[in-house]
């Protein structure tokens, strides 16, 4: 890159320090996310676990060249064959790695249509993390198999109605306590 990244914002706009990370994200990860360094070597036991569905195989896309009216050849690179089925496990795996060497034993997440839950679940596992994922409400419903994924993982996934937000707790506060 011609130029660094701007540094992370806090709150007031204004940037921040890894310190200030600290209450969310182990050193560890803080460390190599603010790294200036071109190359950050990948542990082996990640490096291990990547073998189990890496490298990534290439599928040509002969139909799209046609479609473009192309003599370029246009690859893609098939993420699916991960056992989260997509490309997010390869950065869950890590995240997990550093939290349980930096000695977290629970990760909290959320995740949309699941696909990221579904990784966080299976590198919490490999790590031997707590998970739990918070999952949009239709997708709770609409996507029970990244669901059963997840819990298969070991992942706990509160439902709707046990994942009370702070709005909820505003509007039906709990009786009062004689």
């Amino acid at each position: 890159m011609p130029n660094p990244p701007a540094p992370p914002l806090g709150p007031d706009g204004k940037p921040i320090g890894p310190e200030a990370l600290t209450a969310i994200f182990p050193m560890n990860l803080i460390e190599q996310e603010m790294s200036t360094e071109r190359w950050i070597p990948i542990p082996e036991k990640v490096r291990e676990i990547y073998q189990l569905w890496r490298p990534s195989p290439l599928i040509r896309a002969h139909r799209l060249e046609a479609d473009l009216g192309t003599p370029a050849k246009i690859y893609y690179k098939y993420e699916g064959v991960s056992p989260a089925g997509s490309h997010k496990v390869n950065t869950s795996v890590a995240q997990a790695y550093y939290n349980a060497e930096a000695g977290i034993k629970r990760i909290a997440t959320e995740t949309g249509a699941g696909q990221w839950g579904c990784s966080m679940a299976l590198a919490g596992q490999m790590f031997g993390l707590e998970v739990r994922v918070y999952m949009v409400k239709v997708s709770y419903g609409q996507k029970p198999y990244r669901r059963s994924m997840m819990q298969t993982c070991g992942a706990f996934l509160p439902t709707r109605q046990r994942a009370r937000t702070c709005d909820w707790w505003r509007w039906n506060p709990p009786p009062a306590r004689p």
